[in-house]
């Protein structure tokens, strides 16, 4: 269904006058953004009035606005706060919320929504397709028969089976789940580490990353971003999943020590890694170019077409929700 005819759904009930004329009786909403993502909310203008900083009318209504909604992980901290301050709830478009100071939405009691499920299954898939790549040097061969080199060096090097290894993921959350489910298929044997053990299911439970590294062959790392994980994959954790041993990251860069990551990988004390983050983005460390045996991606796990389209929908959902005083879609536990 097209995007037009999705916004046309809003009902009078869900439309409060703005405090300034915008020419419809829609409420505002500050449109939250780093320059460099440039993109469309045509999507949102049936549902609200979307206000930019370059808008004549930005002065005026981020005063009275009641809702921001922040694009990406474009940072917002408390001085950005500031500049809202009759805003209530923040409309998330991202799957981590690292970029928002959580802390100083719940003492200033703004709710907060995040992309929930959206990216999940798609975030999923790309894990995976990491952690083949990076065992049967998909992207590598690739590479080795664009280069001419077949006829040349003839056999390529040999990969690593999928099939039986032992994988330990960083965080049993939406995601995590996700992986693990798609990695049963393949005899996997399969551990995790998370806040907080899920008696629920059969999968080993590792109190510490270190723990699970120890009982690893490979790690896929898809917790959140926290005081807490930052720098949770560091340099005992990687040395102890060893030479043979892999490293997938699907979530923030920053929760690997990207340094050590590089040192090991290069002094071949780890095996391969596939990453899709990285702690300075766009800058990735020069010395991972030339390896074979890592595959990098430039932060773009969960993003398809028809994730956009759900978070698009979900995003709908949670203003529709939010302005006619309704349950919110995807709303994040500020005191959990």
């Amino acid at each position: 269904m097209a995007e037009s005819q999705q916004l046309q759904s809003t009902t009078d009930s869900q439309q409060p006058q703005t405090t300034v004329e915008t020419g419809n009786n829609l409420p505002v909403a500050i449109i939250h953004r780093l320059p460099t993502f440039n993109f469309s909310f045509s999507w949102a203008k049936g549902i609200v009035n979307p206000i930019e900083s370059s808008d004549p009318l930005y002065p005026i209504h981020r005063l009275s606005a009641r809702a921001v909604i922040v694009l990406g992980p474009s940072p917002l901290k408390s001085e950005h706060l500031d500049q809202y301050p009759s805003v209530e709830c923040i409309f998330g478009t991202s799957a981590g919320v690292d970029h928002i100071d959580l802390a100083e939405c719940r003492r200033r009691n703004i709710r907060v929504t995040s992309a929930g499920d959206a990216f999940s299954e798609d975030g999923a898939d790309y894990a995976i397709g990491l952690l083949i790549d990076v065992l049967r040097l998909v992207s590598a061969s690739d590479r080795f028969v664009r280069a001419g080199l077949w006829p040349v060096e003839g056999i390529y090097p040999l990969g690593n089976k999928v099939g039986g290894k032992r994988v330990g993921i960083v965080g049993l959350g939406s995601i995590g789940s996700l992986v693990a489910k798609r990695l049963e298929p393949f005899g996997c044997t399969i551990g995790y580490t998370s806040r907080n053990k899920k008696p629920q299911l059969h999968y080993q439970f590792y109190s510490t990353a270190l723990d699970l590294a120890t009982n690893s062959d490979a790690l896929i790392v898809c917790c959140a971003l926290t005081e807490k994980t930052r720098h949770v994959i560091n340099h005992d954790v990687m040395k102890a999943l060893g030479k043979r041993g892999i490293l997938v990251n699907v979530g923030r860069g920053a929760l690997v020590d990207e340094k050590e990551l590089v040192k090991l990988l290069v002094g071949g004390e780890l095996g391969g890694a596939g990453l899709d983050v990285f702690e300075d983005e766009p800058q990735v460390p020069r010395e991972l170019f030339t390896m074979d045996n890592v595959v990098l991606s430039p932060h773009k796990a969960i993003a398809t077409t028809e994730a956009i389209e759900g978070l698009i929908q979900l995003v709908i959902g949670n203003m529709k929700a939010f302005f006619s005083n309704k349950p919110l879609l995807s709303e994040l536990n500020l005191h959990d």
